[in-house]
Order: C-alpha cells, then sequence, then structure tokens
C-alpha cells in the first residue's frame, strides 16, 4: 500500500515528504497507523551524520553500504491496524507507543533483566526487517531504512513486534510519543542510571526534552535541589517551571554562583549531561561539577566517530568519581513507558507542558529548523 513519509535521501539532505510503498506485515510483524511522532534530536544526528557508520560496517551488516534513504521518527504512538503471523501479544484496534530499543524477552539481556540492552537492537539504526532480514518499506525500487527500525515520520509503518508497547486505550496517545524515547531516557537517567537519592543535589546540562525528563526524574527520586544549566534562557525557565529549584548558563556559572551555599562546596552528587550533541569538553565540565563519590551521566549522543575525551584523570580517580553511559535511561521500555504513562495520567509528570508546537507531516523540516534555533523545547507532528 501507499503511504506518505518524510524521508532524508543524503547525508544533510533535507526532510521531505515522499510517496513510499509499504508491504504486508510477515511473521511477528505489525502493521501500525501512526498517530503523533516527536520530532527528537536524534533525528537530526542521523541526518547529519553524527550516527553514520562506516560503509564497510553498514554493508557487512545491512547490504547497504549507506543509511541512505531513510525514513527519520523513532518516537511515536498510535493504533494496531494490522498484524502478521505468529504475533499473539497484540490485535488491530490496540493502542501503542514505539521503543527504539526492541525487547524480544530472551536473549541474555532481557533474561537478565536489561530489556534496554536487547540482541535484536545490534541493527536498530539502519537495516532490513529485524524478523526476517528482507525489507517492507520502498522508494520507488530503492528499500527504505527506517530510524531505529521504526521510521515513525510515515502515516503508517511496519515494525517488530519486539518494538511496540501495548498501552491503555485511555492513555494520552501524544503524550505516549513523548513518553517513548525522550522523556523515559531523560527521568530513567536520573531515577535509574543516576540512581539519584532523597536529598541528593543533582545538576541536569541541557534542558530540552530529555533534560526535562531528567529533571522530572531527579525530583520524584527526592533530589533536594535540581540545578538546570542551559545556553538558552527560556529553556532554564521552562526548566524551574517543571521542578528545577536553580538555574544558570553554564557549568562554570553553575560551580561560582550556585553550588557554593547549596553544597558548601561540595558540588553535584549527579549530573546529567542531556544536551543536542555531547562534546569532549562537556564531559570535563560535568566532571568540574561533580562531588567526591558522584556520577556524570551521559545521556546525550556524541558523533560516532568521536574517540577522544576530555577528562582530568587526577581529579576523576581521587575523588572516586563515574562516568556513567545510559541508553533509553538504562529502563525496560515495557515498564518504563506504562509507568510514566501513569504518572502523566494522574498529573504527576508533565509532558503537554513541554511540546510547543504541532507540525504535520509536511513540516518536519520546519519543526527541526525551529529546534535548531531554540524555538522548540519539543515539537510533535500530528498525524
Amino acid at each position: 500500500m501507499q503511504v506518505r513519509a518524510s524521508v532524508v535521501s543524503e547525508l544533510h539532505g533535507p526532510w521531505r515528504t515522499e510517496v513510499i510503498e509499504i508491504d504486508e506485515p510477515r511473521a511477528h510483524e505489525v502493521r501500525v497507523r501512526m498517530a503523533f511522532a516527536g520530532l527528537c534530536h536524534s533525528d537530526e544526528h542521523l541526518r547529519t551524520g553524527d550516527m553514520a557508520q562506516d560503509p564497510s560496517i553498514l554493508e557487512m551488516m545491512t547490504g547497504r553500504p549507506s543509511m541512505f534513504p531513510i525514513i527519520g521518527g523513532h518516537e511515536g504512538a498510535g493504533f494496531v491496524e494490522e498484524v502478521g503471523p505468529g504475533v499473539t501479544g497484540l490485535a488491530p484496534g490496540d493502542h501503542v507507543a514505539v521503543s527504539f530499543v526492541p525487547s524480544c524477552g530472551t536473549c541474555p539481556a532481557c533474561a537478565s533483566g536489561r530489556q534496554y540492552l536487547c540482541d535484536l537492537a545490534a541493527t536498530t539504526l539502519a537495516g532490513p526487517m529485524i524478523s526476517d532480514g528482507t525489507w517492507r518499506h520502498h522508494l520507488g525500487e530503492t528499500p527504505l531504512n527506517r530510524m531505529a527500525q521504526l521510521g515513525t515520520f510515515a502515516e503508517q509503518i511496519v515494525v517488530h513486534e519486539a518494538s511496540l508497547v501495548k498501552i491503555d486505550p485511555w492513555y494520552d496517545l501524544r503524550a505516549a510519543a513523548l513518553i517513548s524515547c525522550g522523556i523515559s531516557t531523560g527521568f530513567g537517567s536520573a531515577v535509574d542510571r543516576g540512581a539519584v537519592r532523597p536529598g541528593d543535589v543533582v545538576a541536569v546540562i541541557g534542558c530540552g526534552g530529555v533534560g526535562s525528563g531528567a529533571i522530572q526524574g531527579a525530583r520524584h527520586a527526592g533530589a533536594r535541589a535540581v540545578v538546570a544549566i542551559d545556553v538558552d534562557e527560556s529553556k532554564v525557565e521552562r526548566a524551574k517551571a517543571i521542578g528545577a529549584t536553580h538555574g544558570c548558563a553554564s557549568a562554570l556559572d553553575a560551580a561560582f554562583t550556585i553550588l557554593p551555599e547549596l553544597t558548601m562546596g561540595r558540588n553535584c552528587d549527579v549530573v546529567i549531561v542531556a544536551t543536542g550533541v555531547l562534546t569532549s569538553e562537556l564531559v570535563e565540565q560535568a566532571r568540574s561539577i561533580t562531588a567526591k563519590g558522584g556520577a556524570v551521566v551521559a545521556t546525550a549522543i556524541a558523533p560516532y566517530h568521536q574517540t577522544s575525551v576530555d577528562l582530568n584523570l587526577f581529579m576523576f580517580s581521587m575523588f572516586n568519581q563515574a562516568l556513567l553511559g545510559t541508553v533509553f535511561g538504562s529502563a525496560n521500555p515495557r515498564h518504563q513507558i506504562a509507568r510514566l504513562l501513569r504518572l502523566h495520567h494522574e498529573g504527576q509528570l508533565m509532558v503537554d507542558e513541554l511540546i510547543t508546537r504541532e507540525y504535520t507531516l509536511d513540516e518536519v523540516q520546519r519543526g527541526y529548523d525551529d529546534l535548531a534555533e531554540g524555538r522548540n523545547i519539543r515539537g510533535v507532528v500530528r498525524f
């Protein structure tokens, strides 16, 4: 069948709406009609090449030397339209949120309770269907990659059942779209990976969608204070409205104007870096405001080929500090999405307040232009 999708066809190329062909779902696959898709910064990482792997690796893993053309989008929620053979947990009419990390439930990571590290995510950025290694999405004669095996910037998508989370029909689908990635990732960065405890002082560097989730996660975990750090003053003000207790423009600013009095010079127990792009110097800036025995959680995405990092190793060792990476906030998608939706439903998690504007499918490029120019906390495509 033919559907419309937002596709980027070359490195640094624009997002363009194309009419594509999608095949019927095969074994363990599901066709979903999208209701909402979030405009997460990670899709821009894809377009600009930050997530582009070596052509030889792509050729080996996917049979193609390039990630382009590719359908964008890895946040979203919608309705099940059709299921393929062998699908037992979903049926037409079910409401679902997508998960950019699939969870099979049986690999060693899933079996040990770490679904966010599921083996099925090995080809999550590009490649054919994880069910059988063939393609379902086509632009003319060209098979299409899909961001995170999803490609939610499309009216309908065909995905593996492991990439979907069934949600109760009374939950808000727009909120589910943002919780499916950014909010969950930020929240888990504080609660699960950062292990924030009651009384802790937390700093969040970068107060967009993911950072907003981290701020709320820290407050839910019982943080005594949360310092929001962002060069965009409007984002700092928004952060204060959703739970941050303090705000400033840089780690250096925090070090001299906020933390001496707030912590008596001890600095932050947990520092979460949730900027649009993770740079090497940001790691040392975060470490410099981290307390003895504290942790830096690197949530933001760095360019794929970045292999160096600024870090004062002497202070890092002598202060017994930790540098932690995380994917999906080190939380299990099926559990995290459901519990955060419940919090939102009960008015305990702010999601709607983060949505700056809704866009049509034809306005995806405009949405990312607005993000780059600081006009968006989170944009959402409404289908």
